[in-house]
């Protein structure tokens, strides 16, 4: 099979194309250092052209407001070049209980995303997943004043980006599943608790401070972002993953 990753030399873009090459497939990555801008359509139609999966990984390059206008304009740009290309499926990596927290812009603009992909014409496949676990530090990073980490205690169900693009990988090389598939990792901690769980297996000199009004995640109410029965679970833990 032909698969066309858009965003495909990111974070998880660039684990999917390694794996989907691995077994046997055609990946080819795009992203702007290919050519490719979502946003005005360049390089968008010879991307996808002969492929028989598109793979969606591009992001916002703001979590604001403006992040709404960018799924908008990416996923409309998309689905008609996949719609000219003839395109068979096309496979986009969403959050878990994105639905649940509408008083953040960004998740309300991968609602809008997903909404885009389940109107139009192609078939089509989600893959929601929990907070990556490589995304913690940059989430402290945010939260630190001084010495001191400031986080809420808001339940998050981290997940390693290898399993999430294991996941992505897997979904892409099947039949669309014209629905959703959730993943999250196997615990659950306040992020807080993350805070001070990283801080222990790689001390800094920094202390977390619970702050229920600190940062991004202090919007979100109670444990929406956790998994619920129908969520597969990954296999690594954050303990390992720090190790």
């Amino acid at each position: 099979m032909k698969f066309a990753v858009i965003g495909g030399t990111g974070l998880i873009g660039s684990q999917v194309v390694r794996k989907l090459n691995a077994a046997g497939h055609e990946a080819v990555p795009h992203s702007h250092s290919t050519g490719v801008d979502v946003i005005t359509g360049q390089g968008l139609e010879e991307a996808v052209a002969g492929a028989d999966v598109v793979i969606n990984l591009t992001n916002s390059p703001t979590f604001d407001n403006a992040s709404l206008a960018f799924f908008r304009s990416s996923m409309d740009n998309l689905l008609a070049a996949c719609r000219k290309g003839r395109v068979g499926h096309v496979v986009i990596l969403s959050i878990v209980g994105v639905e649940q927290v509408p008083g953040l812009d960004y998740y309300r603009a991968k609602v809008l995303q997903e909404d885009i992909l389940k109107a139009g014409p192609i078939p089509y496949s989600i893959v929601r997943a929990t907070q990556f676990m490589e995304f913690i530090d940059a989430v402290m990073s945010e939260g630190t004043e001084g010495d001191t980490v400031h986080l809420p205690a808001t339940p998050l169900q981290p997940i390693a980006a290898q399993d999430v693009s294991d996941a992505v990988a897997e979904v892409a090389e099947g039949p669309p599943l014209n629905g959703t598939l959730d993943i999250a990792g196997p615990d659950v901690f306040p992020l807080d608790e993350l805070g001070r769980i990283t801080l222990r297996a790689h001390p800094d000199g920094r202390t977390v401070i619970t702050d229920d009004g600190a940062g991004m995640f202090a919007a979100v109410p109670g444990d929406v972002l956790t998994a619920d029965s129908g969520t597969r679970t990954a296999p690594t833990h954050y303990a390992d993953w720090l190790s």
